[in-house]
Protein backbone atom coordinates (compact mmCIF):
# COMPACT_ATOMS: atom_id res chain seq x y z
CA UNK A 1 0.00 0.00 0.00
CA UNK A 2 1.70 3.34 -0.78
CA UNK A 3 2.15 5.77 1.87
CA UNK A 4 1.81 9.43 1.79
CA UNK A 5 4.76 11.10 2.42
CA UNK A 6 5.63 14.42 4.48
CA UNK A 7 4.98 17.83 3.47
CA UNK A 8 8.36 18.77 3.14
CA UNK A 9 9.04 15.36 0.89
CA UNK A 10 5.46 15.89 -1.13
CA UNK A 11 4.92 18.92 -1.66
CA UNK A 12 6.73 19.33 -4.96
CA UNK A 13 4.87 16.58 -6.08
CA UNK A 14 1.11 18.26 -5.16
CA UNK A 15 2.22 21.27 -6.76
CA UNK A 16 3.23 19.35 -10.26
CA UNK A 17 -0.30 17.27 -10.02
CA UNK A 18 -2.77 20.24 -9.39
CA UNK A 19 -1.06 22.36 -12.51
CA UNK A 20 -2.03 19.41 -14.67
CA UNK A 21 -4.93 18.42 -12.82
CA UNK A 22 -6.77 21.56 -12.45
CA UNK A 23 -4.36 24.60 -13.54
CA UNK A 24 -4.54 25.40 -9.73
CA UNK A 25 -8.22 25.95 -10.43
CA UNK A 26 -10.06 25.25 -7.06
CA UNK A 27 -13.38 25.50 -8.69
CA UNK A 28 -12.46 23.71 -11.25
CA UNK A 29 -15.19 20.74 -12.62
CA UNK A 30 -15.05 18.36 -15.68
CA UNK A 31 -17.67 16.23 -15.93
CA UNK A 32 -16.81 13.30 -17.71
CA UNK A 33 -18.54 10.65 -19.86
CA UNK A 34 -19.53 8.39 -17.19
CA UNK A 35 -21.63 11.18 -16.00
CA UNK A 36 -19.27 11.81 -12.91
CA UNK A 37 -17.94 14.84 -11.90
CA UNK A 38 -14.51 15.85 -11.49
CA UNK A 39 -13.99 18.90 -8.68
CA UNK A 40 -11.59 21.21 -7.61
CA UNK A 41 -7.52 21.89 -7.76
CA UNK A 42 -7.54 17.68 -7.61
CA UNK A 43 -10.16 17.07 -9.88
CA UNK A 44 -11.51 14.11 -7.27
CA UNK A 45 -14.35 12.36 -9.00
CA UNK A 46 -18.20 12.49 -7.59
CA UNK A 47 -18.75 8.83 -8.15
CA UNK A 48 -15.68 7.46 -5.38
CA UNK A 49 -14.52 10.01 -3.87
CA UNK A 50 -17.85 12.82 -2.61
CA UNK A 51 -21.24 13.49 -2.46
CA UNK A 52 -23.03 15.57 -5.50
CA UNK A 53 -26.70 14.19 -4.25
CA UNK A 54 -26.57 10.69 -6.43
CA UNK A 55 -27.54 7.61 -4.77
CA UNK A 56 -25.24 5.46 -6.80
CA UNK A 57 -21.88 7.69 -5.40
CA UNK A 58 -20.11 6.19 -2.69
CA UNK A 59 -18.78 9.18 -0.78
CA UNK A 60 -15.20 7.28 0.48
CA UNK A 61 -14.20 10.99 1.75
CA UNK A 62 -17.56 11.87 3.45
CA UNK A 63 -17.93 15.23 2.15
CA UNK A 64 -19.96 16.46 -0.39
CA UNK A 65 -18.52 17.84 -3.66
CA UNK A 66 -19.23 21.15 -3.36
CA UNK A 67 -16.97 21.20 -0.22
CA UNK A 68 -14.09 20.33 -3.13
CA UNK A 69 -14.05 23.64 -5.04
CA UNK A 70 -13.47 26.56 -2.58
CA UNK A 71 -10.64 28.22 -1.75
CA UNK A 72 -10.36 26.65 1.63
CA UNK A 73 -8.69 23.45 0.66
CA UNK A 74 -9.10 22.14 3.71
CA UNK A 75 -11.67 18.86 2.72
CA UNK A 76 -9.96 18.22 -1.00
CA UNK A 77 -6.39 17.82 1.41
CA UNK A 78 -7.86 15.54 3.19
CA UNK A 79 -9.54 13.60 0.70
CA UNK A 80 -6.94 13.58 -1.84
CA UNK A 81 -4.57 12.18 0.45
CA UNK A 82 -7.14 9.40 1.62
CA UNK A 83 -7.29 8.19 -2.27
CA UNK A 84 -3.48 8.40 -2.23
CA UNK A 85 -3.55 6.12 0.87
CA UNK A 86 -6.28 3.86 -0.94
CA UNK A 87 -5.19 3.64 -4.48
CA UNK A 88 -2.54 3.52 -6.41
CA UNK A 89 -0.86 6.55 -5.04
CA UNK A 90 -0.41 9.32 -6.74
CA UNK A 91 -0.49 7.46 -10.10
CA UNK A 92 -4.56 8.23 -9.26
CA UNK A 93 -4.20 11.35 -11.35
CA UNK A 94 -3.46 11.01 -15.16
CA UNK A 95 -1.41 14.45 -14.63
CA UNK A 96 0.69 13.28 -12.36
CA UNK A 97 1.26 9.87 -14.57
CA UNK A 98 1.95 12.25 -18.21
CA UNK A 99 3.49 14.98 -16.40
CA UNK A 100 4.98 14.77 -13.03
CA UNK A 101 5.90 10.78 -12.55
CA UNK A 102 9.57 10.16 -12.97
CA UNK A 103 10.64 13.46 -13.70
CA UNK A 104 12.86 16.01 -12.39
CA UNK A 105 10.17 17.99 -10.15
CA UNK A 106 13.11 20.36 -8.47
CA UNK A 107 11.93 23.23 -11.21
CA UNK A 108 8.64 23.27 -9.41
CA UNK A 109 9.61 24.68 -5.88
CA UNK A 110 11.78 27.60 -7.42
CA UNK A 111 10.44 30.64 -5.36
CA UNK A 112 9.29 28.52 -2.83
CA UNK A 113 11.03 29.56 0.77
CA UNK A 114 10.91 25.78 2.03
CA UNK A 115 13.56 23.34 1.47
Amino acid sequence: MPVTPGPKQSYIRWICMAYYESGYNTTAQRVLDDGSIDYGIFQINSFTWCRHGKLRENNHCHVACSALITDDLTDAIICARKIVKETQGMNYWQGWKKHCEGRDLSDWKKGCEVS
